[in-house]
């Protein structure tokens, strides 16, 4: 059932004296954009009027179809807290649409509204729980990012060890007055590193959320005269940032993913989606992990992992099944990071782990052991893969997985692969500042 109908917007942005609406779309790479209009434009923008040229966006469109239109969804709409209570700032979160009024095969929700409506017709919902980390770091006399902190706070620290805590507060708060339901907030391990986890939601919610979440972040960060990134692995001699992803299915309203009578507490929909995304783990690293800098995190023994295992309880491989209620149990994805795009990052996983159920696809064993302390014979002998360890690994991988492929569409797979096959290109050519130091005075 619908939150809001268009008359109802319109009677909240009079009553509230909203003055500007921000139609929001996210590209294929993550990044959220937007087109502010004013509250005089708002029933054009609510019968899906409002047009911009998709041929400006990386990856959308060629300039001869570049004509795209803006699908508000109504049940989005929310006021930014953090703007003037004297013309208010609201935004709707959109979906892009083709001018022939079909959905664009390039825009990323689509893609994950459409891995949705499939796993529907087999009577499921998909559930979410994202973990999102960040830094807060210094800015310099200009007001740009630099990767300085003067704190030394650690996982759980208190002020005034912590020195974002106020930051952070502000940052729980605000989203809080947007509707969220914020269950925890701390500082994590790495100096200057924070967590804030929100509610379990179905599959769209939460990546509508994630989307608001992280613009949320850096706003009020910015207004406490910090910078807030998400960036993997901003410094190479501490933790990274993690945005460990855990998932469940409903059906018929009820969690089917635990089983008191199974050992692990685990249903066979659960080991088979557990498989499903064992199986397909490689071709979506590209997604998961999309960076030349994701892999920076991945396999540094910062709890962030290399390796194809899963374990009931252990925190080291690539998916770990967290303590918890029959009713309240999931699953937990460990390599993604922040910089993936949350849209396309939860359709692979809902595809890859229904393909599991589909095809009854049954995981290896569960690892007991620490994997990062094994050596490679007892990696080898318990069948234990790696995952691409950069990349150019993953996206090779990528493209070695059709199924991957056609989740995404033709449109994102190639676009996207273009796209991070020039930046792998860009990384290639660098002269970095450790090639300097390590062998300009040798040679």
């Amino acid at each position: 059932m619908s939150k809001y109908t268009k008359q109802d917007i319109i009677q909240i942005v009079e009553d509230e004296g909203v003055e500007f609406i921000r139609l929001q779309f996210t590209d294929i790479f993550g990044t959220l954009k937007n087109i502010a209009i004013t509250a005089s434009q708002l029933n054009k923008a609510l019968n899906n009027q409002c047009m911009f040229d998709g041929s400006s966006i990386e990856g959308f469109a060629r300039v001869e179809e570049s004509d795209m239109y803006l699908y508000p969804d109504l049940d989005t709409f929310a006021i930014f807290p953090w703007r003037p209570q004297q013309g208010k700032v609201a935004r709707i979160i959109c979906d892009v649409y083709c001018a022939d009024g079909t959905p664009f095969a390039g825009n990323p929700r689509y893609i994950l509204e459409r891995q949705i409506e499939e796993a529907k017709k087999l009577g499921y919902t998909f559930d979410v729980g994202p973990e999102c980390e960040f830094f807060l770091f210094h800015q310099d006399e200009n007001g740009l990012p630099t990767t300085m902190t003067h704190e030394n706070a650690g996982y759980f620290d208190i002020g005034p060890a912590d020195f974002g805590e106020n930051a952070r507060r502000d940052m729980v708060l605000t989203l809080e007055d947007m509707g969220y339901e914020i269950e925890a907030s701390h500082h994590e391990c790495a100096p200057a590193q924070h967590e804030i986890d929100f509610k379990y939601d179905e599959a769209l919610t939460s990546a509508d959320n994630i989307m608001t979440f992280k613009l949320a972040v850096k706003t009020i960060a910015k207004k406490h005269g910090v910078f807030a990134s998400f960036m993997p692995k901003p410094k190479s001699d501490t933790f990274g940032s993690g945005m460990h992803i855990n998932m469940s299915l409903k059906k018929d309203g009820v969690n089917i993913f635990g089983d008191p009578k199974d050992e692990l507490g685990l249903s066979e929909e659960a080991y088979y989606f557990i498989g499903g995304i064992m199986k397909h783990i490689k071709g979506m690293t590209l997604i998961t992990n999309p960076i030349v800098n994701s892999y920076k995190r991945l396999g540094a023994g910062d709890e962030a992992p290399a390796y194809i295992a899963w374990s009931a309880m252990n925190r080291s491989p690539l998916i770990r099944i967290p303590s918890s209620s029959n009713e309240n149990k999931r699953i937990e994805l460990r390599s993604p990071d922040p910089a993936a795009n949350p849209y396309l990052l939860l359709a692979v996983c809902l595809a890859a782990g229904m393909d599991g159920i589909r095809g009854k696809i049954k995981p290896q064993p569960p690892i007991k052991g620490n994997v990062y302390a094994m050596d490679e014979k007892e990696r080898k002998k318990q069948k234990i893969e790696a995952l691409p360890k950069n990349l150019s690994e993953a996206i090779e991988a990528f493209k070695a997985d059709k199924f991957i492929q056609d989740v995404l569409g033709e449109h994102i797979s190639t676009k996207y692969v273009e796209a991070r096959q020039a930046e792998w290109k860009r990384y290639c050519n660098q002269v970095t500042e450790w090639e300097i130091q390590e062998y300009l005075y040798k040679i």
